[in-house]
This record gives structure tokens, sequence and C-alpha cells, in this order.
């Protein structure tokens, strides 16, 4: 009886129990007013709320945050004690990927312009996620979670429950603010946002970290997005009413029925109703969720799309669709396919309040090619990182958005824990696009089984894992810095400047710049000469015998400096234009052999310096491996011509222009981490045209909306 009388303890239950985000917010401010605790003390707030609210239906859900929060990745949440991130998307990934944050100590602030938590549509959850959530108190807020016969939610209902979680652990949570940029470092004020109302207090907020989880709505200046499409797939999602009657409770889920499995049901839904899908899902959740693909014929039949054009996007532009026969058509699909069971089908109504049933193309999907960058101004800097859909657009059909946003969200996690401890920019993301490389390639088959270990270390997650198959020097694109530009260019000059001066006076010789001058082989044996006159008799060498003379310079570098060729010396004739960034490699380790700056050979700064002059002054997109493999060249594994590794890209131990790495089927350039191999063929494919994904998709594994 106490309990029913405890304003404290009613709160909590109030909050606990709110299916709105504008009621767990209104009520969680009114429970922390009532026990005096201050949300925006973030480090000691959830300290005080636990021992301020000594409440029994509160204990079962401290432990589970204290169990997750005594990690040792966490640090006792020092790891960013010092750290501040901005979020923005308070959806799933948002919501997960701030709580991991708060955990590690950072504070944390989430933005989002919409004011509601409408979106019904359900996510397939994969077994790492279920006990994820579990572990995070998920029955406390919401008692029905996973307990029908297939493992699923509704996003709603994971947002809501996601919310409860960051506001407990201290994270602002900022709605109806619509983000409009980012604001640099002026005078002694650091990365802001700007947003709107422009005089919300989240204008205020100075951070290091930014994480855009807003979808593709908003992927920050610097990312470049890619676009996959594959031949033509047109998904409908509709959700109705769910009154939670006995009669409706009786009627089966559909895990996944596809055309090829059952072709006897399709070819009666299409004789008898003239719906002609591939396959449909239903997931019974806070709605009745179903999930098709229809084929464009008769949805052109059924008077859906009105007039068919070649163009996906005017096929299913608004203006081309009657909304009605849509209604018509998702109705007469879900209806049909439970055999007539649910009563009373009503649509559910959208954030609009309009029947929520939606159209779209399921083939076309975007990913960024990096997943965070650094930039620096005025010597302040700035990780940005995506997470959710501004990363990855999932294929709808397969179910894997949640599962893998949520291994991006600790993925990230663990690169800012990083960021907090001082790690050095080029390593931290290189280690983060590693982990990036597998993402894709994730399926609940070949993470690990061990959930119980899970943590934001990827080698708790991904088995045999290599934390560095992509190394700092590929990421030198992904670090903005304004400032190198003004040192690069001196190096530049500097570099230029101390080969013209020790090559002035030679005969055929005259370095006008870091490519070119340097084809003859001239240049390079007058540099030797002038340092090392006894290695080389100049009288000998004829100017246009190109490949003697670069051979006799190549020959000599490697025999008394240990320093690689950049290329064979016969293409130095044959080459159409000599590589700068190679050259820049070359002429630096020269330089500190020839003035015994450094050790020559193997010295990974100075290639490193080199390479970031290149990137910021010509950005130019070489990327190249180590220094100790910029000379030598091989034969392309798609064109078969020369290949030198300063220009070439590796999958599945094939070596290859980047340039040369597309689709066997479409011929859109793949990415690493994007592709499938079929090794009987030795062929690449996108994801999209993947045998192995066509397959899935034929056997009906077509999952939720992700």
């Amino acid at each position: 009886m106490a309990d029913s009388v405890n304003p404290s303890h009613a709160l909590f239950d109030s909050f606990v129990q709110a299916q709105t985000c504008k009621e767990t917010q209104q009520n969680f401010i009114e429970l922390c007013r009532h026990l005096k605790v201050e949300p925006r003390d973030y480090k000691h707030f959830y300290s005080k709320l636990k021992d301020r609210l000594n409440y029994w239906k509160a204990k079962d859900l401290w432990q589970k945050i204290d169990k997750r929060a005594a990690h040792p990745d966490y640090e006792q949440g020092q790891a960013c004690h010092q750290n501040k991130c901005l979020v923005l998307g308070a959806g799933p990934c948002g919501l997960r990927t701030a709580i991991e944050l708060a955990l590690l100590g950072t504070q944390v602030a989430v933005l989002d312009k919409r004011v509601s938590f409408s979106r019904n549509n359900v996510l397939h959850l994969w077994p790492y996620t279920i006990r994820d959530l579990l572990n995070l108190g998920a029955k406390k807020f919401y008692g029905r979670f996973c307990s029908g016969s297939i493992h699923h939610i509704s996003i709603r209902q994971l947002q809501l429950i996601l919310l409860k979680v960051a506001l407990i652990l201290g994270v602002e949570v900022h709605t109806g603010v619509t983000f409009e940029g980012l604001l640099e470092p002026s005078g002694s004020t650091g990365w802001r946002a700007q947003v709107s109302p422009g005089s919300h207090r989240a204008a205020a907020f100075e951070f290091d970290v930014f994480i855009s989880a807003g979808g593709g709505r908003y992927v920050p200046d610097g990312f470049k997005i890619k676009e996959l499409r594959g031949k033509l797939a047109i998904g409908i999602t509709a959700n109705f009413v769910n009154r939670r009657t006995k009669q409706e409770a009786q009627v089966q889920e559909i895990s996944g029925v596809a055309r090829i499995y059952n072709q006897k049901f399709f070819q009666a839904l299409h004789s008898e109703i003239g719906v002609d899908l591939e396959n449909i899902v239903y997931y019974k959740d806070d709605t009745h969720y179903f999930v098709m693909t229809a084929k464009k014929g008769s949805l052109l039949k059924k008077g859906v799309i009105k007039q068919d054009f070649p163009d996906v996007n005017q096929l299913l532009a608004p203006a081309n669709v009657n909304q009605k026969a849509l209604e018509e058509y998702a109705y007469d699909a879900a209806d049909f396919s439970t055999d007539h069971m649910l009563p009373d089908l009503e649509f559910a109504r959208d954030h609009a309040g309009r029947p929520d049933v939606a159209m779209f193309d399921f083939t076309c999907m975007h990913r960024a090619e990096n997943a965070s960058l650094v930039k620096e101004r005025k010597g302040k800097r700035l990780l940005i990182a995506l997470v959710g859909d501004s990363l990855v657009e999932p294929f709808w059909p397969l179910g894997t958005g949640i599962a893998r946003g949520f291994l991006a969200a600790f993925d990230t996690a663990w690169m800012v824990r990083n960021w907090g401890k001082g790690g050095l920019p080029l390593e931290l993301l290189a280690e983060r696009e590693s982990m990036y490389q597998l993402l894709s390639q994730t399926t609940p088959e070949n993470i690990s089984k061990n959930y119980a270990s899970y943590s934001i270390n990827p080698s708790t997650r991904y088995p045999n894992i290599s934390m560095s198959s992509i190394k700092p020097t590929q990421v030198i694109h992904t670090v903005l810095d304004a400032h190198l530009h003004t040192q690069s260019l001196r190096r530049l000059e500097d570099l230029l400047s101390w080969c013209q001066k020790n090559t002035a006076g030679y005969k055929h010789v005259k370095v006008k710049d870091l490519s070119e001058s340097w084809r003859s082989g001239m240049a390079l044996c007058a540099l030797i000469h002038n340092f090392r006159p006894e290695l080389i008799n100049l009288s000998s060498l004829d100017e246009y015998n190109i490949t003697r003379n670069n051979k006799l310079a190549f020959d000599l570098m490697e025999r008394e400096f240990g320093i690689t060729p950049v290329m064979r010396a016969s293409e130095m004739i044959t080459c159409e234009k000599i590589d700068q960034l190679s050259m820049v490699v070359y002429l630096t380790q020269i330089r500190n052999a020839l003035t015994e700056k450094d050790t020559p050979a193997g010295n990974d700064g100075l290639f490193l310096e080199a390479c970031i002059t290149l990137k910021c002054i010509f950005n130019d997109p070489v990327v190249p491996v180590s220094s100790s493999e910029v000379g030598g060249s091989e034969l392309c594994y798609f064109c078969n011509k020369h290949l030198y590794v300063l220009e070439r890209g590796s999958a599945e131990g094939k070596f290859f222009h980047r340039s040369c790495f597309n689709c066997y089927q479409c011929g859109s350039t793949l990415r690493q981490g994007g592709y499938a191999f079929l090794s009987d063929m030795g062929r690449f494919y996108c994801e999209l045209h993947s045998a192995a994904e066509d397959e899935e998709v034929d056997e009906g594994h077509i999952g939720s909306q992700v």
C-alpha cells in the first residue's frame, strides 16, 4: 500500500509505463524534480537517482545497468570523462550509441526534429540484439518484449525503451530541435551545432565528437555516399490496428513466405484477387505489420501505379500512385495471407494521421565510403562518425538493419573510447574502417555466439577480426585539417627546392617538378653524383637512353641505401604519366639517405608525411600500403595490365587497380566490405547482385523493415 502513495514510486511507474516520447520526457522531468536530482549533472546523475529512488521495482533495472557499467571497457565511466558528444537522431541506432557513450563517461546530447515516436514498422531482431536489449532492461519497460513466436519489435517501442535507458544515464534528449549544420570554432568557442530554434540551449553545447544517426537526410560534409541499385523490387509495408482480441492472438505470424517455396499460395493469391507478390511477411506487434514485394505488372493492372515509366523515381512518384488503390492492394494481400482470420482489418495511422501504408523501391541502397573522419579547425579537433542508415541503408528484404546498426553503434563507441584516451586520429580511424569492412558481411551465423561476452570491444563480437586490416596510410583522406594544407605545401616546396639546389649546373638536367622532370633518369643520376661522385660516371650517360639511366640510379639507391625502386626502369618510358605520389615518397627517402637525416628504408613516418602532402595539396586518390611496397609491379586481376602497389587494391587474395574493382553484373564500383566473391567462378559482385543474396531472397528469408 505504501508504494501506491509514495509520489516518487508513482512517478517512476508512470515513467516506466509511458507510451509516448512526450509522456516519457514529462514523467522523467517530474521524477527528477521530485527527487531533486539534476540531469545536467551527468557525471553523478545516475548514482544520485539510484540512491534517492529506493524502490523495489527499480532494483532489477539498477542491477542490469550496474552490471553493464562495471565492464572494464568503460573504466568506471572515466574512459571519456573529458569528452562531449552530439548525436543527431533519436532513432534506435542514435539512442543505442548515446547509451554506450554515456557509460564511457561522455557528456551526451541527442537532437531530433521530431517530437513523437510514430513509426509502427516492425524490426527483425537477431539473437544477440535480443540479449543486448534484455540486459538493458527491455522487459521492464515493455513486458511483451519478444514474447511471440518470432522475435521482433516495433520501431516505436524500441525507441521508447532506449530513450528511457538513455535518460536514466544522464543523456540529454532534445526533441523538436532541427539541426541546420556544424559551426566551426571561433575565438575561445569550440565546435557547435546551428539549430532551430536558435534560442534553444543546445545551440550553446560545445562538443568534440559528432555522431550522425539521422538516416539519409543528413550526411556531414566530407563523406562520400554511393548508391547501389539492383533489379526492380517494389516493396509495400502496411500496419493495421491490433485490438489484442483472442481471435487476433490465434492468427499465426508469417516469418517469410516466398513464391519459390509456396507457388500454390501465390498463384491462388494472383488468380483470386489479382495480387501478384514475390514474398510476404506478417508480424504481430503493436500493430499487425505486413511487408511484401509486389510485381510491377499487378500494380499497374490494379491501378495502384497509374502509368509505367522506365525510371523508378517517376514510376513510384506520389503523383503516379493511386493511394486508395494501394490501400486496397495491401488490405487484400493481408486478408488473404492470414486466411481472412483477422477481424475488421483497419489501417493504423501514421504520424500525419493517414492510413499507415507505403510503397517504395526496395532495391536502391546507399552506403558511405567511410565510417568516420576527423576535422580540425583553429586547433580544435572534431571526430565525426556515421551510424544507422547514415552509414549503410540495409537491403530491407534480408532483415539485417537493426542488428548491423547496433554493431556499428558499438564499433563507434569503441572508436570514441580510443579518442578519449588520446589515440592518434589516423590510427583510430584506420581501426574503425577495418571494422566497417566486416559490417555488410555479418550474419547471425558468422558473428560470435558468446553473446554474454559482447562488449564495445570488436574482438568480442567478430571472430578472427583483424583490427589493422586497413592501414593509417589508407585513411589519410579522412583527416580534414585546414592547417595541414599550408604545412604540406611547405614540405613539397622544400623537397623541390632541395632537388633543384643539388642538381643545379648538371648537363641535361632541369628539375621543374616532382614528376615529369625525373623521367629521363638524368636528374636521379645527378642527385646521386652530387653527394657520392665515386658511385657514378656521368660522362658515360646518354640522356636518350632512359631505361639505362633509370636502371643505374635505381640499382645504386637499392644497393647502397636499401631504397626500393619506384617502378621498373623500362616503365619510365612506357608509363603515360609518372605518379607524383610515388616520386615524392621515393625522393623523400633519397633525401634522407643522402643527407643522413633518417633511416631511409622502411621509414613509415616519412612515407606517411609524403602521403599527407600529396593528399592535401593534390587530392590524390592513390593510397599506398607501406613504404616497403612502393616499388615493383604485377598484373591487375581484372584488366591484366601492369599494377603498382601505389594504385593497388586487394580482396580475396586478388590484386587489382582500384578503378577495376567493379561488379561483374552491373559494373558498379565495389568497396571493401561491400561485395560478394564467388570463388568457383572467380567473380566479384555488389551486394545486390551476389548470387548468395539472390538465393536468400528467393528462399524467402525476407525480414521486416530495418
